[in-house]
């Protein structure tokens, strides 16, 4: 059961840190006009989603490792990310962050300018305008970035197994279960964690399709 609590924390939290910063990247490179500077930013903001994702891992090393960037300063005040649940969300939280920034980036630049300035009228300020009235109003396109970024978070292996490790009760998440359970030739269990992951990405796909068309 263990993989399954892990897999639980690392996936809600990751998704929830992936839609804040997509959200909030999504708002920002919506509002750009196009150009260069837009399409180097897009680019590197959905750079996690073509990566390979041990690719991925090695770079979060880099940055978040012992020696890494941040990492040496991280562990020094008592906030370790290498081999900790923390790792695991960080990993799990790039990986899908893409699919999140795209769905809600997408639904921004659709939207009738006219509406946000008619808010701005009636004395909304930014914050307010944007969680009242552009985050409704594109809600199509968020729901379904949230659902894809925790599908993809659920399922992240790569990145989370450089930056997190594969630890039995610590880190490992149901695919890290199932590649230890194929790795030890333990065929059942693999089946059971298998069928776990597929009931749960069906709902997720289930949940999207009734909640999109709520929102049409």
């Amino acid at each position: 059961m263990a993989p399954i609590i892990i897999s639980a924390k690392v996936t809600l939290s990751a998704t929830v840190l992936a839609a804040l910063l997509g959200l909030f990247a999504a708002r920002k490179t919506a509002k750009l006009r196009r150009g260069h500077v837009k399409s180097l930013l897009d680019g590197l903001l959905t750079l996690p989603m073509v990566l390979p994702p041990t690719v991925t891992g090695f770079l979060l090393l880099v940055i978040f490792g012992k020696n890494g960037l941040l990492g040496n300063t991280l562990t020094a005040i008592g906030f370790p990310i290498v081999f900790t649940i923390r790792g695991a969300v960080i990993a799990a939280a790039v990986v899908s962050f893409p699919l999140m920034y795209r769905a809600a980036r997408g639904a921004f630049e659709a939207l009738d300018p006219s509406l946000e300035e008619a808010a701005r009228t009636m004395g909304y300020g930014e914050i307010r305008l944007f969680w009242q009235v552009t985050v409704p109003c594109t809600s199509h396109g968020v729901i379904s970035g949230l659902v894809l970024t925790f599908a993809r978070a659920l399922g992240e292996f790569g990145a989370t197994s450089l930056l997190a490790g594969n630890m039995p009760g610590k880190t490992q998440t149901i695919p890290l279960a199932i590649y230890s359970a194929l790795s030890a030739n333990h065929r059942d269990t693999v089946y059971v964690w298998v069928a776990i992951t597929a009931g749960i990405s069906l709902v997720s796909i289930f949940l999207l399709n009734q909640l999109t068309k709520k929102t049409k």
